[in-house]
């Protein structure tokens, strides 16, 4: 049986704590979980708190990697927060740079960037915020 990792729903963000090293299925599922949700719930942000992950192999790292493209592609930016110095180092001596991965060091950074490119995105297409506001 695989292990799930919870996605909770805060307004538009899904936050992602990760509390167990993972195993590669448990990561596949997760980003199978994870795109079903943003697409089930029309999240605009994902954050995913690694800070409890004191391994991070080749596989999670383009997993992570792969996460944060699936999100882009269903209109939600995603960051990455909470990595461990010596995750960081293994991910660049494994020539790992995470390319458009945004992270942030812990959660609060992680949000204000979330928010700030919510922002971004509503003032580079005004039409699709004022479409928002007429749903509201």
């Amino acid at each position: 049986m695989t292990t799930r990792i919870p996605i909770l729903r805060m307004g538009g963000i899904l936050l992602v704590t990760i509390q167990v090293d993972l195993q590669d299925q448990t990561a596949l599922q997760l980003q199978d979980d994870l795109a079903n949700k943003i697409q089930d719930t029309g999240a605009s942000g994902v954050l995913i708190d690694i800070s409890a992950l004191e391994i991070v192999d080749s596989f999670i790292g383009r997993m992570l990697a792969g996460i944060s493209s699936i999100a882009k592609v269903l209109g939600a930016t995603s960051v990455v927060v909470g990595m461990q110095p010596a995750v960081a180092i293994t991910l660049v001596e494994l020539g790992l740079s995470l390319q458009g991965v945004r992270t942030a060091l812990n959660v609060e950074r992680g949000m204000a960037l979330l928010a700030q490119a919510q922002d971004e995105d509503q003032s580079a297409d005004p039409q699709e915020a004022d479409l928002d506001a007429d749903e509201s």
